[in-house]
């Protein structure tokens, strides 16, 4: 028997999508459990079990089952003290993952842009798991550069503007689990105390940057700014590195500028609404 998903909340008036039946190509288990989550989608994200079962023509018993089973996987959850069930957390991970996948080929030109404007390295990182992960570089133009370019696990995210960048928008739980082998130093300037290092992300998400000035490298100063969506998650961070040599207060200014405004652009494209003018976000603090 066909089916279809009636106008709800979150649906566009007169939406109507039919359901193919009798593909013998695919798993009907599978196929309904998936059309539940579509469903609740276009509920508005939130239903009841009744209301599911009408805009699916599904029985009660059978989306009874289904929702158990995508509940115990975390891709759906029933809303406390309420007769409805939700979108789980699960399906934020794999379109977090999703985006991250996305994320080198969207930020290739302003990596580029950025590159181009200060002639500093440029990094791209991103969340993965507990870890910081760099996923895209550019060398300096300069003959003098720094040598930080490389793909991989970033082992410092508190000594690192890239990885305080990320570390800001975090829950302070996870931020523990990040930083659960401890806050190593590598310099004199390096943070080393949890509650020093909270409450420098607490300023960093005042700013919208994240600075480290000699925490992770001698003779290093870098800039570095996080790329949020439309539920304000980040998903990942843009940084720019320069010698002390030329770290002059223009030159720091003009990374910031470029870095806060191709991360507030990429922000923009995954969703995340504009806050701040970039004249209010980039006079917010002085450097």
């Amino acid at each position: 028997m066909d089916a279809r998903i009636l106008p709800g909340p979150g649906a566009p008036a007169g939406r109507v999508t039919e359901r193919a039946a009798g593909d013998r190509h695919s798993i009907q288990s599978v196929d309904r459990a998936l059309y539940l989550l579509e469903t609740i989608a276009e509920a508005g994200g939130e239903a009841t079990l009744t209301d599911l079962a009408n805009r699916t023509g599904l029985n009660i018993s059978t989306c009874h089952h289904l929702l158990a089973t995508l509940i115990k996987r975390g891709f759906a959850a029933k809303v406390p003290g309420r007769r409805l069930y939700a979108l789980g957390s699960r399906i934020c991970a794999l379109s977090h993952a999703c985006l991250q996948v996305d994320l080198p080929r969207r930020a290739q030109p302003y990596l580029e842009a950025i590159n181009r404007a200060t002639g500093e390295t440029v990094h791209l990182a991103a969340r993965q798991g507990n870890a910081v992960v760099t996923l895209a570089f550019l060398e300096a133009r300069h003959a003098v550069r720094v040598g930080t370019g490389k793909i991989g696990k970033v082992e410092a995210p508190h000594a690192t503007s890239i990885g305080k960048a990320i570390l800001a928008w975090l829950p302070e739980n996870e931020i523990h689990r990040i930083l659960a082998g401890g806050l190593k130093r590598f310099t004199d300037n390096t943070i080393t105390e949890l509650p020093v290092l909270l409450e420098s992300l607490r300023k960093v998400r005042r700013n919208g940057y994240a600075f480290d000035r000699e925490e992770h490298l001698p003779g290093v100063i870098c800039v570095g700014a996080a790329i949020r969506d439309q539920a304000g998650t980040v998903v990942g961070a843009i940084s720019a590195s320069t010698p002390l040599m030329r770290a002059d207060d223009a030159h720091i200014a003009l990374m910031r500028d470029e870095i806060t405004t191709a991360a507030r652009a990429l922000s923009n494209e995954f969703g995340e609404p504009s806050a701040q003018t970039d004249s209010e976000r980039a006079h917010a603090v002085a450097v």
